[in-house]
């Protein structure tokens, strides 16, 4: 970079230096240097205001309402849910209800999120299916505890959209898929856990066959146009065994189930 003084080029010495309106090089690199390191900071400042804002989640939410499983705690604590919500929903990311994302859709409540997986009961090495990606938040959670996950949403914005998410964040065990959970997820069959995260009247045939022997299917079954009972069925020797948790209310599923009213 050339830079030209005041006076054409020509020095001029004196014992008292002039006035400049001009920065040196040496001067634009500290004032780089300077904006930078406020940038740094004040990226900081967000991060640990949102850590805080976690750690109160999983404090006062979640571990309060009875969720012990030590992974659910520490995926709760790792993932960063204000990175999957709306941007004008950043402030309220961690607080203790649902928020809407886009297309109808909603991210759950952060107790429910973990509930949910906690029911699911699982361990290092299993593989998961999850129907309703939405934003990507539950997978998430998913992908902090287990070393795959398949996901699918039937709307592709909202899919494209979370694998973004997933994939910025480094979450290169979970897979997206758009398209209908009501059928599964066929050719990664059996996996040992499946979440269903909208509502359904009764269990979709394929999710139930799709689950392996001691797995489980965590679902809201019910009426979708009310409430739900957060349900949780074991497959044990080949046949249901069924668990009811607590009313919940979940958007409805769509796609081939509708055609089942």
């Amino acid at each position: 970079m050339k830079i030209t003084g005041a006076e054409g080029g020509s020095k001029r010495w004196s014992r008292t230096p002039r006035p400049s309106n001009l920065m040196s090089p040496l001067g634009v690199i500290f004032l780089g240097l300077g904006i930078a390191a406020a940038a740094g900071l004040a990226r900081t400042q967000d991060d640990a205001a949102f850590a805080a804002k976690r750690k109160s989640m999983v404090t006062t939410q979640v571990a309060a309402r009875g969720v012990r499983d030590p992974l659910v705690l520490g995926a709760m604590s790792d993932v960063p849910r204000h990175l999957f919500v709306p941007p004008m929903s950043i402030d309220r990311a961690y607080d203790d209800h649902p928020l809407p994302i886009a297309e109808g859709q909603t991210i759950s409540q952060p107790y429910i999120v973990a509930l949910m997986t906690e029911c699911l009961a699982l361990k290092r090495g299993d593989k998961v299916l999850e129907v309703g990606t939405g934003s990507g938040y539950q997978a998430a959670v998913l992908g902090r505890i287990v070393d795959r996950v398949f996901t699918i949403e039937i709307h592709d914005k909202l899919a494209r959209r979370a694998a973004e998410t997933l994939e910025r964040l480094g979450f290169r065990n979970v897979r997206v898929r758009s398209g209908d959970g009501f059928f599964g997820w066929p050719e990664e069959a059996p996996f040992d856990g499946v979440i269903v995260t909208c509502a359904v009247p009764e269990v979709p045939p394929a999710l139930f066959a799709q689950l392996a022997e001691g797995g489980r299917l965590v679902i809201p079954l019910g009426d979708t146009q009310t409430y739900q009972r957060l349900t949780v069925i074991t497959k044990t020797g080949g046949k249901p065994r069924v668990e009811q948790v607590l009313d919940v209310r979940f958007v409805p599923m769509t796609g081939e189930v509708q055609k089942k009213k």
